[in-house]
């Protein structure tokens, strides 16, 4: 997900779907391709996509973050990205990758489940609008298939609109870390911690909640903290408000301090 300065939105790079644009694209197992996209790539994986596969594996989200992640701070960033590790085999396939294709294809991430679309979000002063762009790597021999799709049909087969909405949310929230929040203290200090805690580690978050002093400091409306208490997406949801607060002031009508 990248955000996209520009002054106007008809101003989009080459190679920008617009809302009606066609495109030809087919994955399936008779292409010689099949699979290599599933190979040494760093595949960025958003708090969504953490929630889907620490369930699907049955796992707690601080066990999958440390199996399956990489977590690396840029020299120059704020916050930090979370990739998939990729397996120590020489191919360094994906870590869910099996003799019969994509193990986790259910839940598979947003990355994945959008390709070969890239998404970008264009900012203006009053909106964040959705931008598209088709970017299949060279060896894809899918692109050359005669299926044809237009964004809005590849995302409802390929049932990415809940998750493109959840990642638009999340570079929402990323975009605000292109300054340092922290004050004195440094990216890996206690409010970086518990930034990171409210997005990718939400078991971690929820017993944050209700086992600590926080329902003592602050006041949750009733019925949110009835769904957050078993309802892991509106624990994410409530994190990335929670985080905007806790940093930036952003008032929301869900939190109050007591």
């Amino acid at each position: 997900m990248k955000y996209i300065e520009l002054d106007n939105i008809n101003s989009l790079p080459e190679g920008a779907l617009r809302k009606d644009d066609v495109f030809s694209f087919q994955c399936h197992s008779k292409l010689d391709c099949f699979n290599k996209c599933c190979r040494n790539i760093n595949l960025f994986l958003y708090p969504y996509d953490i929630l889907r596969l620490k369930k699907n594996r049955g796992i707690s989200s601080d066990e999958f973050l440390d199996k399956y992640t990489d977590i690396v701070m840029r020299p120059s960033g704020f916050f930090p990205e979370v990739l998939l590790r990729m397996s120590e085999t020489s191919e360094k396939t994906c870590p869910f990758l099996s003799e019969k294709g994509c193990s986790i294809y259910i839940d598979r991430p947003d990355a994945c489940r959008t390709f070969p679309i890239e998404q970008g979000i264009f900012c203006d002063v009053k909106n964040n609008i959705p931008v598209y762009y088709f970017k299949p790597p060279d060896f894809c021999l899918g692109q050359y298939e005669n299926k044809q799709w237009t964004v809005s049909s590849w995302t409802k087969d390929q049932e990415a609109s809940f998750y493109n909405q959840m990642t638009a949310r999340w570079a929402e929230l990323v975009s605000r870390f292109q300054s340092n929040p922290w004050g004195g203290e440094c990216p890996e200090g206690s409010k970086a911690k518990m930034a990171f805690m409210a997005t990718y580690n939400i078991d971690s978050f929820r017993d944050f909640i209700f086992k600590s002093s926080f329902l003592n400091r602050y006041k949750i409306k009733y019925d949110l903290l009835t769904k957050i208490k078993s309802n892991d997406t509106e624990l994410l949801k409530f994190g990335f408000a929670w985080i905007e607060y806790f940093l930036w002031g952003i008032k929301t009508k869900n939190i109050r301090q007591r």
